[in-house]
């Protein structure tokens, strides 16, 4: 069956349906999340609020367009509803926290400088994302760690295309000139 079949069974009941979506988008809606609020916690929960919601109002998704960034703007607003509880300033303000708070990925080889290097590089890049505004973080993880295009993105986002390139190119330049 084809990807978006699975929401149109689901919408029957099918629950072997919601497993297969589940399986398909868990980690990318995870690290989706991770990325948007900068605390695993918070994600994971967020995580968990967005499937009860896609199981509670999966009558509302139009089977005619793409399920993905259907799901992912689910996700998105609850998270934005969680952040401005959280924190009434602007989603367009840098993280404070200079510290990594995403789980680093697999480990290093002991004694291997290559892999030590990598690391801080990685380390760096981490930190450096994490100070961008969420705005910038968020183009640049559905862009880049979820592969999507930019008209997904500015289905997801509900901005024009043209504000997700500004985004994704600003968030770009400022993520070079923080890295040099």
């Amino acid at each position: 069956m084809g990807a978006d079949s699975e929401p149109v069974r689901l919408r029957r009941g099918d629950p072997d349906a919601f497993d297969a979506l589940l399986a398909r988008y868990q980690n990318r809606l995870y690290r989706y999340l991770v990325r948007l609020t900068a605390n695993p916690a918070v994600a994971e929960d967020l995580f968990q609020e967005t499937w009860l919601k896609v199981i509670t109002r999966i009558h509302r998704y139009d089977e005619r367009r793409p399920f993905e960034p259907w799901l992912f703007s689910v996700a998105r607003n609850l998270a934005i509803d969680h952040l401005r509880k959280a924190s009434p300033q602007s989603l367009d303000d840098p993280s404070e926290s200079g510290e990594t708070r995403i789980a680093r990925l697999g480990a290093d080889e002991p004694g291997s400088l290559e892999c030590l290097l990598e690391q801080e590089r990685r380390g760096l890049l981490e930190r450096k994302l994490e100070e961008l505004p969420a705005l910038y973080r968020e183009a640049l993880s559905l862009r880049f760690e979820e592969e999507m295009t930019f008209e997904e993105i500015a289905e997801v986002l509900s901005a024009p295309v043209s504000t997700v390139k500004s985004r994704v190119q600003r968030a770009l330049s400022t993520l070079r000139k923080r890295m040099k």
